[in-house]
């Protein structure tokens, strides 16, 4: 049995460190907006802070209490069942922009359900699979069964339309099911199924199929669909090596859309330069590695597929929204983990991250 010992101090700090980031980065990208829509420059940082010591609050407690706490069928089931509703539930409020994501509740408090559907997936895998190692050839009994919840949920944040979000759901659970021995052929299998759907999704859906013809070619419509893509390339190429200096960027300014959610990296890269993008990118290196770590020296297999379920969703995430920003893959709305404004996804992930910081003390 490992040693008991104190948590990842690497990984406190790295978290910690990308949360102050994101503050500074939110109120230096929203500030003239705020102030011109809302008359207050701090409309969107205040309630980042806020959401951010609530969540650094839920960190510190989840780092105290036992993980394996979580490992229970009368915790695991009910998350999922509460979860599913709430990811049904959501389509009987108001649509935003044609969406059904948010839940409202009063003028100043809304979540996301999707967001909390990414660590209830993790944990169903990790309490499903920790037993059923040795059986994962068993299509009917382990493979069914394991993906059943998960692609539900990823139906339903399909249909909010939440894309990006299911993708890294799916992501999760392709990687969490390689941890546990699946086979190849289900993989291959899975690909097929899956891929019929994607194309689906992303060339007979009016919307998507001019933002992928836009991300192949955003010159042809510059004022149109391909307007996110360029003005988020003329921040980051702005920023140079040294970048224009923090409040100094000039995208942020009505030109970049969503510069303080989505996009905060381009304001990233223009404001900081290469340097602070380069900086931000080895923080979520150091976060996968040592999440990685905690998760392949745990002796506990439940703890080894939470951790590193938790790791590999906050890194793909990181991953999706940086290449977007950088024009590497077609625009998708996913926030950068962290930094970008929002509360749901900032709470969520801090708090998902004191359960990791939990499994670290029990490692070697």
């Amino acid at each position: 049995m490992a040693k008991r010992v104190g948590v990842d101090k690497w990984l406190f700090f790295v978290v910690v460190l990308l949360v102050l980031i994101g503050l500074v980065m939110v109120f230096s990208a929203s500030a003239v907006m705020a102030k011109e829509r809302y008359g207050s420059p701090y409309t969107f940082v205040s309630k980042q802070a806020m959401w951010a010591l609530t969540g650094l609050g839920a960190l510190l407690v989840l780092m105290r209490v036992d993980y394996r706490k979580f490992n229970n069928p009368k915790i695991v089931l009910p998350s999922v069942a509460i979860t599913m509703l709430l990811l049904i539930g959501v389509f009987a409020m108001r649509d935003s922009h044609n969406t059904h994501r948010w839940f409202k509740i009063g003028p100043f408090f809304g979540f996301q359900p999707s967001e909390i559907a990414k660590p209830v997936l993790v944990l169903f895998l990790a309490w499903f699979l920790q037993n059923r190692m040795h059986c994962m050839d068993d299509l009917k009994g382990t493979i069914l069964r394991a993906v059943t919840p998960p692609l539900l949920m990823i139906a339903l944040v399909l249909k909010e339309p939440d894309l990006g979000t299911a993708m890294v759901c799916a992501a999760v659970l392709a990687l969490m099911l390689y941890l546990a021995g699946a086979q190849m052929r289900y993989f291959a299998i899975g690909a097929a199924l899956a891929s019929p759907v994607l194309y689906f999704m992303l060339f007979h859906v009016a919307w998507r199929r001019a933002r992928m013809l836009a991300y192949m070619d955003p010159e042809k419509d510059p004022r149109g669909t391909g307007f996110h893509i360029l003005q988020s390339l003329i921040a980051v190429g702005t920023g140079g090596f040294h970048g224009l200096g923090l409040m100094e960027g000039r995208q942020k300014l009505f030109y970049l859309p969503e510069p303080h959610t989505d996009f905060i990296y381009a304001n990233v890269c223009e404001e900081l330069g290469l340097l602070g993008a380069l900086f931000v990118v080895a923080l979520f290196v150091v976060l996968g590695y040592r999440g990685l770590r905690t998760a392949f020296l745990s002796t506990d297999p439940f703890a080894r597929f939470l951790a590193f379920g938790i790791t590999c969703a906050i890194i793909i995430q990181a991953f999706f929204n940086i290449s977007v920003v950088l024009a590497l893959l077609p625009t998708k709305g996913i926030p950068l983990p962290f930094i970008s404004s929002g509360g749901t996804s900032v709470f969520i992930t801090l708090a998902s991250m004191g359960v990791l910081l939990n499994i670290s003390r029990e490692t070697d």
